[in-house]
């Protein structure tokens, strides 16, 4: 099978996976004043990653630097320290950059709108359509997967990138896992760990969404 090499986005159109989209910071609901960025890495190589933003003094971006290992993913945990000072409807910019771990060139990069807001509208209302906001946010995971595969500039069809990943999932959920050795012909370098058997399968949902999307 072949893998996803970083070679292959030298133009920096390496496909970023990041949920959600949009940050919303509402200045009457505390919760919303921090937000959370789940950075996802689906490739066979180590990432590094960088948060930038149009205003560095309005937020405290926690690890705005580090490293994805492969199959794995992260949380960003992102602040906004002066949202009772700041206009509403005021619009800001995060931009998440990507590499590969130990070299400078930028591989992929993600630009995430935040904006602030002065409540919530119709709160209950949304309190009691609870089920359908969930089936919301899994569709919204499944744009974010879609929205991120290149249509131009790399040399590859959206859907081979697609099929490609799809088979990658399906070989690692099907891998056995640590610990079974005993059970199991295989290498111990090809046994997952249960997080990396989550975000593969978590992958495929999205996947198979984009294909059927795509159909």
């Amino acid at each position: 099978m072949r893998s996803v090499q970083s070679s292959h986005f030298t133009d920096g159109s390496l496909p970023v996976f990041v949920f959600p989209n949009t940050l919303n910071f509402y200045v009457k609901d505390q919760s919303t004043h921090k937000q959370i960025l789940t950075v996802y890495n689906p490739y066979e190589f180590v990432l590094r990653f960088k948060v930038l933003c149009t205003a560095p003094s309005r937020y405290l971006v926690v690890d705005a630097e580090g490293l994805i290992k492969p199959r794995c993913c992260v949380d960003i945990v992102i602040r906004h320290t002066a949202i009772h000072s700041t206009p509403i409807n005021q619009q800001d910019k995060f931009r998440l950059q990507v590499f590969e771990h130990g070299v400078d060139k930028i591989l992929g990069r993600k630009e995430i709108p935040s904006v602030i807001l002065s409540s919530r509208v119709g709160t209950e209302k949304e309190k009691s359509t609870k089920p359908s906001d969930r089936s919301s946010r899994i569709e919204n995971k499944a744009a974010v997967f879609q929205d991120a595969v290149p249509y131009h500039g790399t040399g590859y069809t959206p859907s081979f990138w697609v099929v490609l990943l799809a088979i990658a999932c399906i070989a690692a959920v099907m891998l056995p896992l640590q610990g079974e050795s005993a059970s199991s012909r295989l290498p111990s370098y090809l046994h997952m760990s249960v997080n990396q058997k989550l975000v593969a399968a978590f992958i495929l949902g999205l996947v198979t969404m984009a294909l059927l999307k795509t159909n």
